[in-house]
């Protein structure tokens, strides 16, 4: 499998709602996946270049400081 042909299924998986998701709804699943998935990459490859800018860190003391 290529690396767009794994790519392409990552997105196809998470472009499946999640069930709040689905609430809410969403006018194009598969550009939100895409995007959900770009930024899980970034601050997975750079976690200390987007620690201190994530909301998702526990609080503003516990986010690295640069």
């Amino acid at each position: 499998m290529t690396e767009s042909a794994a790519d392409e299924e990552r997105i196809s998986h998470r472009a499946e709602l999640l069930p709040e998701e689905q609430e809410a709804g969403s006018d194009d699943p598969h550009r939100q996946a895409e995007e959900i998935l770009r930024d899980s990459d970034e601050r997975t490859d750079h976690p200390d270049e987007t620690g201190q800018e994530s909301t998702q860190t526990s609080t503003p003391d516990e986010r690295p400081a640069y």
